[in-house]
């Protein structure tokens, strides 16, 4: 199947790994690649170094093309992204950020460039300083997804830009890439359907949680981290969405992100005088890190929370990222068959 994105980045399927911390590691990013896909790693929990041992075991276990992810908004992810241009990775995905400095040396070596947008602003201004495609996060989406629902987000986006939009939110099968082609998009990102394949670093235990829960198995709140995000609903999640954190608690609990991405606590602790705004989010982010990893790594959905989509409803089984992809593509030609014959 050719689209504006298979054309664009050099891959045989319209298919995307997002950026999944913890869960989009060399071994899964080089897996959906193998498949024809285009996998992401995720940086966030990385250092420098993580990074680029990353990037150079991807490049061990796949000749494919791959991105890496940079959430700008947090502590270590501009000296991530700096990383990946020096690898030369083929693409950057950024995000929560101003990203013309990664679109101008991504580039200068011939690379593209994704930017995760979630409305029409955002998608507008991300065209206009150069990224070659968007990847646009409906309301159903795991984490960090917008307002508005991808059934109407992605035609409103697609109808706005010129360039190729990567729909994400919603999407686990191929009835879901047959439906983001017909609202305008040139490609699909599956977050939860990939999270949940062999080869994820996500803990067994969870993978197989998911698959038993339903679309309505999620709480969508801005409690949690300090942004609106949906997660796998639980009674942990349940109790650590009910009210926000006390902010001196968060900036206590955010010295552990501040450790992993190597940043030092005193600048976490000097910027509050002069960014308030923005470190009282990086603190949240930081005191949620721990219940993230408490389920993601560990297992542990008694005290821990797992970012999922609404569409774990799609989710029954754990296969490999191989399996995956070619199920995905039957379904899809099938679906597209059946329409053009009506």
């Amino acid at each position: 199947m050719k689209t504006r994105i298979t054309e664009l980045l050099g891959i045989e399927h319209p298919i995307v790994l997002p950026g999944m911390s913890w869960i989009s590691k060399p071994e899964l990013v080089a897996a959906v690649s193998n498949a024809g896909g285009l996998g992401i790693l995720a940086t966030g929990p990385l250092s420098q170094e993580e990074t680029r041992a990353s990037i150079r075991k991807i490049r061990e276990l796949t000749d494919k093309p791959f991105g890496i992810g940079a959430t700008l908004l947090m502590p270590g992810a501009k000296e991530n992204a700096k990383v990946g241009i020096e690898e030369q990775v083929p693409v950057i995905n950024f995000s929560l950020g101003k990203g013309e400095w990664i679109v101008e040396q991504v580039h200068a070596y011939g690379g593209k460039v994704i930017a995760t947008v979630v409305n029409e602003k955002h998608a507008k201004s991300a065209q206009s300083i150069g990224a070659d495609a968007l990847m646009v996060t409906g309301h159903e989406a795991a984490a960090h997804g917008g307002d508005v629902t991808s059934l109407v987000l992605v035609p409103a986006i697609a109808s706005a830009v010129d360039i190729p939009v990567i729909a994400t939110g919603g999407f686990a099968d191929g009835r879901g890439l047959a439906a983001a082609l017909a609202l305008g998009a040139e490609g699909v990102a599956m977050g939860s359907r990939f999270a949940t394949s062999q080869e994820s670093a996500l803990h067994n235990d969870v993978k197989h949680v998911i698959t038993g829960k339903s679309e309505n198995d999620t709480i969508y709140s801005k409690n949690f981290d300090g942004l609106y995000a949906r997660v796998l609903k639980t009674p942990a999640s349940i109790k650590a969405t009910k009210k926000p954190m006390n902010f001196a608690l968060a900036l206590f609990k955010s010295v552990k992100a501040a450790k992993m991405v190597d940043l030092p606590f005193w600048k976490l602790v000097a910027g509050v005088f002069v960014q308030f705004d923005k470190i009282k989010q990086l603190s949240y982010f930081g005191a949620a890190t721990e219940k993230l990893e408490a389920a993601t790594i560990a297992g542990d959905l008694t005290t821990g929370v797992q970012f999922i989509g609404q569409s774990q409803g799609l989710i029954n089984d754990v296969p490999s990222v191989a399996v995956i992809v070619d199920r995905i593509m039957a379904e899809a030609d099938a679906v597209i068959n059946r329409l053009a014959k009506q």
